[in-house]
């Protein structure tokens, strides 16, 4: 047998002459095992998870109620993540629905490198939550792993100056977990880490819905007349 890794997952696609019907169901039935996988880790984390997730939005709600502001962060792919869930507060696509502030620590090149090259890569967070951070806001971090050394430094930061702190994680969630320094922490319960990604995506899309049906309630509760 093969070493290659991708011809244990694709014995069809190595060797000699391929059959196309054969190869054809071959990659049908390999992208059904994926959607299945998927849909299962989805379901063992959020039969998990859905109080963890209302408790993080309540959170955040209460920090947007209060002034407060957003930061998000991640490395990689996560670090895309952190852009999109701060997009969609600053951009709400749902009519009726305000803008919020929510600033993305990743988004800036010149600060990211200026501390990496300076202090190290691991205070790339750490030193912009310094700058801007402030009690009552909250800072959102991802990692697949858990074990993002940059992510862990800005949240001993925040949780120095008072911020509240919510991580997306994976596997057993790693440091984020077992840190300490977490007021929330959302594990999904795979290695693998297109599952984790694909998971954590569905859960900060619920997580701003419910931010933004906390606040209406709020603005309707302090004002009856008040529609959204």
């Amino acid at each position: 047998m093969s070493d290659d890794p991708l011809d244990q997952l694709y014995p069809f696609l190595s060797g000699g002459h391929k059959d196309p019907a054969q190869e054809q169901q071959a990659l049908l039935h390999s992208i059904q095992e994926k959607v299945a996988d998927s849909l299962a880790v989805k379901e063992r984390f959020f039969e998990a998870n859905a109080e963890a997730l209302v408790n993080a939005a309540r959170a955040l709600a209460e920090c947007y109620a209060n002034g407060g502001r957003l930061f998000t962060m991640g490395n990689g792919g996560s670090s895309c993540d952190a852009s999109h869930l701060a997009v969609e507060f600053q951009h709400p696509v749902t009519a009726g629905r305000p803008a919020l502030p929510a600033m993305n620590l990743c988004h800036d090149t010149a600060m990211t490198s200026a501390v990496g090259n300076d202090v190290g890569f691991e205070q790339i967070f750490a030193r912009q939550i310094e700058a801007h951070g402030r009690p009552g806001d909250v800072l959102a971090g991802f990692s697949t792993s858990g074990n993002s050394e940059n992510l862990i430094a800005a949240f001993r930061k925040s949780h120095e100056l008072g911020l509240r702190c919510i991580g997306f994680a994976g596997d057993d969630g790693g440091q984020m977990a077992a840190s300490g320094l977490l007021d929330h922490c959302l594990v999904v319960p795979t290695d693998s880490i297109h599952r984790v990604q694909e998971c954590h995506v569905l859960c900060y899309h619920i997580l701003w819905d419910l931010v933004h049906t906390l606040l209406a309630d709020r603005r309707g509760a302090a004002n009856p007349r008040n529609t959204v």
